[in-house]
C-alpha cells in the first residue's frame, strides 16, 4: 500500500495515453501531486483509479476537476470512491450552477402575478387578525374583570409619557423651521403678520399629528412589533395559550388602546409645543411679541382645525399600534424574521398614515373644514 500518492502516464494499448493515479488520495497526501497534475496536457484518454486505496472528498474534487479539464473519462474507482465521485459532478456542473432564466416578458407577469397573490394573503391576515381583535375586545367587555388594566397603563407610560421629550423636541424644531421659512416667503409680499396663521393652521391641522404619528410608528410601532416577535420566537405567546391566556387579551388590545389613546394627546402637545417654537422665532426674528403670538393664534385660527387634528390621532394611533402588533404576531423561523418584521411593521404603518392623512384632508375640505 502506498503512503504518498502518486501518478504517472503510459500506454493504454490503444493508441492513447493513461493516467494512472495510486496510493490515498485524501487531504493529507494530496497536496505534493497537486501542481504536478495542473501540468498534465492533453490529450489523455483515461484516468484510472484502479491502485487508489483510501479516498475523500477533496480526492473526489482533484480528480474531478482534472478530468473535466483534460475531458476524459474516469475508470476504475472502487463503488465508494464512485459515490463520492458522482455527487461532486452533480455538485460542480454547470446546469447545477446556472440554473436557467426565463425570458424577462415571461418573468415580469410571473413575478407580478407572485406578488399580487401575497398581498391577497395579507389582506386576509389582517381581516382575520382585526375579527381576533373583535372577538378578543368582546369577551373583555363580557367579563370586565380579565381586563388587562395594568399591562394598559404600563403601555400608555411607554407610548406616551416616555415620547413626550423626543416628541417635544422635534414638534419645537419643526415650529421653528415652518416660522422661520414661512416668513422668508411671506416677506416677498409684505405679510410676515401672516405667518402666525401659517404655524398655527398648520401645525394644529397637519404636521402636528402627522409628524407625531411618524414617530410613535418608529418608536412604538417597532418596538410592539420586536416584542411580540421575540415572543413569539420563544414560544411564550403558545405557552400563554397553553395555559388558557389569549394573548390577543393580554398583549394585543393594551398597546392598540394605549396608542389610540395616547396619540390624542401627544398629538395636542405637538401642536402647541410646535405653536412654542414659532412663537421663538416671532419673537427674535419678525418681532412679534411671544405673548402677542400665543393670543394671535386664537383668533386665526379656527375652531375645526383643533378639531381635525383630534380626530385624525386617534385612527392613527390605531394604524401604528394594528401594524405593530399584526407583524410582531407573523414572526415565523428566526431571529431575523424579527427584524425583518419590524421593519414592515414600520414601513406599512406609516405608508398607512400618509396615505389617511391624504385622505382626511380630501374628506375635510369636501365637509367644508377646509
Amino acid at each position: 500500500m502506498h503512503t504518498q500518492a502518486q501518478f504517472s502516464l503510459a500506454d493504454d494499448g490503444a493508441g492513447g495515453t493513461q493516467l494512472a493515479l495510486s496510493g490515498p488520495l485524501v487531504l493529507a497526501t494530496i497536496a505534493p501531486i497537486e501542481r504536478e497534475l495542473q501540468g498534465v496536457g492533453g490529450p489523455i484518454g483515461t484516468i484510472d483509479l484502479t491502485d487508489v486505496d483510501e479516498f475523500d472528498t477533496v480526492g473526489a474534487w482533484v480528480v474531478c476537476q482534472l478530468a473535466r479539464r483534460l475531458d476524459a473519462p474516469i475508470k476504475g474507482a472502487h463503488p465508494s470512491a464512485q459515490r463520492l465521485i458522482d455527487a461532486i459532478e452533480e455538485i460542480g456542473s454547470e446546469d447545477h450552477l446556472m440554473r436557467h432564466r426565463l425570458p424577462l416578458w415571461e418573468r415580469v407577469p410571473g413575478v407580478v402575478g407572485k406578488r399580487v397573490f401575497a398581498a391577497r394573503a395579507g389582506a386576509y391576515g389582517v381581516v382575520g387578525f382585526f375579527g381576533q381583535i373583535l372577538i378578543g375586545g368582546a369577551n373583555l367587555l363580557r367579563h370586565p374583570g380579565r381586563f388587562p388594566i395594568r399591562a394598559l397603563v404600563h403601555q400608555m407610560e411607554l407610548v406616551g409619557v416616555s415620547a413626550l421629550p423626543i416628541i417635544g423636541l422635534m414638534s419645537f424644531l419643526i415650529g421653528i423651521v415652518i416660522a422661520q421659512q414661512g416668513s422668508v416667503q411671506l416677506e416677498q409680499f409684505g405679510a410676515e403678520a401672516l405667518t402666525v396663521n401659517l404655524v398655527g393652521r398648520i401645525t394644529l391641522r397637519e404636521l402636528g399629528v402627522l409628524m407625531t404619528a411618524i414617530m410613535v410608528a418608529g418608536r412604538s410601532g417597532s418596538a410592539f412589533a420586536a416584542q411580540l416577535g421575540t415572543m413569539k420566537l420563544t414560544e411564550e405567546i403558545d405557552a400563554m395559550r397553553t395555559i388558557g391566556i389569549s394573548p390577543i387579551e393580554a398583549l394585543v388590545i393594551p398597546r392598540i388602546l394605549a396608542a389610540t389613546f395616547m396619540m390624542i394627546l401627544l398629538g395636542f402637545y405637538a401642536s402647541l409645543v410646535a405653536i412654542v417654537g414659532g412663537a421663538v422665532v416671532g419673537e427674535f426674528a419678525l418681532g412679534i411679541p411671544f405673548f402677542t403670538f400665543l393670543m394671535r393664534i386664537q383668533e386665526v385660527v379656527p375652531t375645526h382645525d383643533l378639531w381635525v387634528g383630534l380626530i385624525k390621532a386617534p385612527v392613527f394611533g390605531l394604524i401604528v399600534a394594528l401594524a405593530g402588533c399584526y407583524h410582531g404576531l407573523q414572526v415565523r423561523g428566526n431571529s431575523e424574521e424579527v427584524g425583518r418584521r419590524t421593519t414592515m411593521a414600520v414601513v406599512s404603518a406609516i405608508f398607512a398614515v400618509i396615505v389617511l392623512d391624504a385622505f382626511f384632508a380630501v374628506f375635510f375640505t369636501e365637509v367644508g373644514w377646509g
